[in-house]
């Protein structure tokens, strides 16, 4: 390596681009001195667009239109399992509620209001778990109270709590959320309590490596063993095996499917105001296509009797009903939209639409494919359209849910379930079987390939490496623990093959299935939850503690000799010593 470069005032490229310009009789930018304007939120395309369509009745117009114009209050879902959940719902009603009312009417702007806006509970959320905060997002991030009651509340979307109730999830379901847009999966597959573990588990993935370090921390919060964070494109989400009590290899198919797609988004409007400048009818075209290729895939590996629900963030119905009318078109009667507002009983919605137009960029609009120009016909296809009239009824397209801002001062978004009847047409041209018997004539007939190197999306992850059940350490920390002999030791695994384990993790036995027989075909991000850590300390019997993320998973397998009961009182005093 060479020498650090110093330089004189002279070879400063910056202080040499200003003398030019100097000498050139250049002056420098005028700098702003006032903060950018506010967005005009116009935007006569759009307005044009939802009325056309009559997106709501025509004496609600108005209201709609003064709703998307203003900001949308901030939704925030009380975390966690269920009873710390009831616990921590406590402290935020006698303490939190108190900390935000101070806070609110210190904010810039506030003096000489009356009255602070009260925490609105979501009647539609069971148990007073989710509230709306009249708060504009500067605001938001500028509450102190928020901050620091982060690991007690996720601010989130409302579609992203809806669309998870409406999904259903019990303990023993095999859970896919497409496009990970919530970790509320997680809470629901443990609602159920109690010190056994979930038999089903949630696989989350994200195409974004970021978006995955997102996932990672919110499932560490969560502390749950029965979580997975993959990384992969949704559309092309590949076929997992697992093995079954027969150690065979079957097809992994999932119970309860998430498919919330990427989608224009225009149902976020309020909250994303530059959305009024770059809005056009010809952002859904573009995506509706990908929305469709998703959704498909979804229901592919979705089991014969379980449910999907698709959801996306915007009003379009080129991006909704247009695209459930096209698989449903394309997959006869294999999928069937099922009737969904029971599940959230007070929630205000309109049903789904059954009659649209397409529409180009400037705001052609057309009723019929035969009626676009051939310069279009790549850009609006024909299963755009909406089904003939006398068809309509078959699809259901009126069972859907569409949540207007208007009608319960949120966002807009749009949430369907669908229910699989029978296996896909697709599905029944070519069986699993054939397949799985095709894949073993081709391997005896091809002479073995030199191995590719593999193509990995982001970063690398480290291996998942699991016990075998012969592990010097794991005796150690048995005897120590005093585990009783139904903890599997093969569920537990470290992130390095050589060297000291720093950290051992516990994941459910499901998921080692899966991470076991899969772990070339998909890239998995995270696994399990911390559960035993490395502490060197002279004079220690086991090289290991308890991880506190960890110890919910394996507390019903400690014996009664490494337990202590210790009065409140007691507690207290450790909780609050410093030395």
């Amino acid at each position: 390596m060479g020498k650090k470069r110093h330089f004189t005032n002279k070879q400063n490229p910056f202080a040499k681009r200003k003398r030019d310009q100097k000498e050139k009789g250049q002056t420098e930018p005028v700098r702003r001195d006032k903060p950018y304007e506010d967005i005009i939120r116009k935007n006569e395309s759009f307005e044009a667009y939802y009325k056309h369509l009559n997106i709501c009745k025509p004496e609600e117009w108005d209201e709609f239109m003064r709703k998307v114009r203003s900001n949308q209050p901030a939704t925030f879902r009380i975390t966690g399992l269920k009873n710390p959940a009831h616990k921590r719902l406590k402290i935020i009603k006698d303490q939190f509620f108190t900390e935000y009312r101070q806070a609110v009417a210190a904010l810039p702007g506030a003096s000489g209001k009356d009255v602070v806006s009260e925490p609105k509970c979501l009647a539609w959320h069971p148990n007073e778990f989710a509230w709306q905060l009249e708060l504009s997002p500067k605001e938001i991030q500028s509450l102190e109270p928020l901050f620091t009651n982060h690991n007690f509340i996720n601010l989130q979307e409302d579609i992203s709590i809806v669309s998870t109730l409406v999904l259903s999830v019990e303990p023993h379901h095999k859970v896919l959320d497409m496009n990970a847009k919530t970790a509320h999966l997680i809470e629901a597959l443990h609602a159920a309590g109690g010190d056994a573990l979930p038999t089903g588990f949630v696989m989350a993935n994200a195409i974004d490596n970021k978006r995955c370090s997102t996932l990672v921390n919110q499932a560490k919060r969560l502390a749950s063993a029965s979580g997975v964070v993959v990384n992969t494109d949704s559309v092309k989400f590949p076929s997992l095996v697992v093995e079954n009590r027969a150690g065979e290899l079957v097809p992994l198919k999932y119970d309860r499917i998430l498919c919330d797609v990427p989608c224009s988004g225009d149902g976020t409007i309020r909250n994303n105001p530059e959305m009024w400048i770059s809005w056009n009818a010809g952002h859904a075209n573009g995506l509706h296509g990908l929305q469709y290729r998703t959704v498909k895939r979804a229901v592919e590996l979705l089991e014969v009797g379980g449910k999907l629900v698709y959801s996306t963030s915007s009003l379009n119905p080129i991006e909704n009903e247009a695209v459930l009318h096209h698989l449903l078109a394309e997959t006869g009667d294999a999928l069937e939209i099922v009737e969904a507002s029971h599940l959230v009983p007070t929630l205000k919605h309109n049903p789904g639409m059954t009659y649209w137009e397409p529409a180009t960029k400037d705001m052609k609009f057309y009723k019929s494919f035969d009626e676009v120009p051939d310069n279009y016909r790549t850009v609006i296809r024909p299963l755009m359209f909406p089904p003939a009239p006398e068809e309509a009824a078959k699809f259901n397209l009126d069972r859907c849910i569409r949540v207007l801002p208007h009608q319960q001062n949120t966002g807009g978004f749009f949430i369907a379930l669908l229910e699989k009847k029978k296996k896909l047409p697709s599905e029944v041209d070519q069986p699993d079987t054939a397949a799985a018997e095709g894949e073993e004539k081709l391997a005896e007939a091809e002479p073995p390939q030199k191995k590719q190197k593999r193509y990995h999306r982001g970063f690398k992850e480290d291996p998942f490496v699991f016990f075998d059940g012969k592990e010097e350490i794991f005796e150690s920390i048995k005897n120590f623990y005093q585990l009783n002999d139904t903890f599997n030791p093969v569920n537990l695994l470290t992130r390095c093959r050589e060297g000291k384990k720093k950290n051992i993790y516990f994941s459910a036995e499901i998921l080692r299935n899966i991470v076991s027989t899969n772990e070339n075909k998909i890239k998995f991000i995270n696994l399990g939850v911390k559960t035993f850590a490395r502490c060197d300390n002279r004079n220690m019997v086991c090289d290991f503690r308890l991880a506190q993320e960890g110890l919910e998973s394996v507390n019903g397998f400690i014996g009664a000799g490494r337990r202590a009961r210790i009065v409140k009182e007691d507690l207290i005093k450790l909780l609050s010593n410093n030395d």
